[in-house]
């Protein structure tokens, strides 16, 4: 008997505690895992506004501390790069006109690894006209003696005119595939 009193005693003494516990944690807000107002965002930001300067003013050491020995960049139009060749380009690029503003949307942290995503504005000419490319990017930046490079960048352009024009079929075949030994014709 006085086992039992001792054992209610204690459910009734720890459920009120419990309780209040479980009900703290269901009213804290939930933490997120990116979010455009973290620290990291703002961190990024920096790093990302320091690749622009040096871009912008054909900076060569500055885009040297952004950027990783091991870089490898894939323009909006698909052409790969590597950080000399970066850095070859925006020295040797004679273009006044030339800007580029990149604005961090989300970081995702990984340890040592973070991707960065964000939107970009690039001014150039093109032939005889200026041209803005509006588009999004993703890099991906490791953390080497204590600070940030950037080892992969990938950029998309992204569209801003109407809809697409319907082409016409360019393919007079009679099948969608053409593979030897396997299909029928000339």
């Amino acid at each position: 008997m006085k086992v039992s009193i001792v054992c209610l005693t204690i459910l009734l003494v720890s459920c009120p505690a419990a309780f209040a516990q479980s009900a703290a944690a269901a009213t804290a807000a939930p933490q997120a895992v990116t979010t455009t107002a973290s620290p990291e965002v703002g961190e990024f930001q920096k790093i990302e506004d320091a690749w622009s300067t040096a871009v912008n003013r054909h900076d060569q050491y500055g885009l040297e501390n952004v950027l990783s020995p091991l870089f490898l960049g894939v323009a909006a139009n698909g052409d790969i790069s590597t950080r000399d060749q970066e850095v070859v380009q925006t020295l040797s690029n004679s273009d006044k006109s030339l800007w580029l503003s990149q604005k961090v949307i989300s970081v995702r942290m990984m340890g040592d690894t973070a991707v960065a995503n964000g939107t970009y504005l690039l001014r150039h000419q093109d032939g005889n006209k200026t041209v803005t490319d509006n588009g999004v990017f993703t890099h991906v930046f490791e953390r080497m003696h204590n600070r940030w490079l950037c080892v992969n960048s990938q950029r998309t352009l992204v569209r801003t005119d109407g809809p697409p024009e319907k082409h016409k079929k360019s393919s007079t075949a009679a099948e969608p595939f053409h593979i030897p030994l396997f299909s029928h014709g000339k």
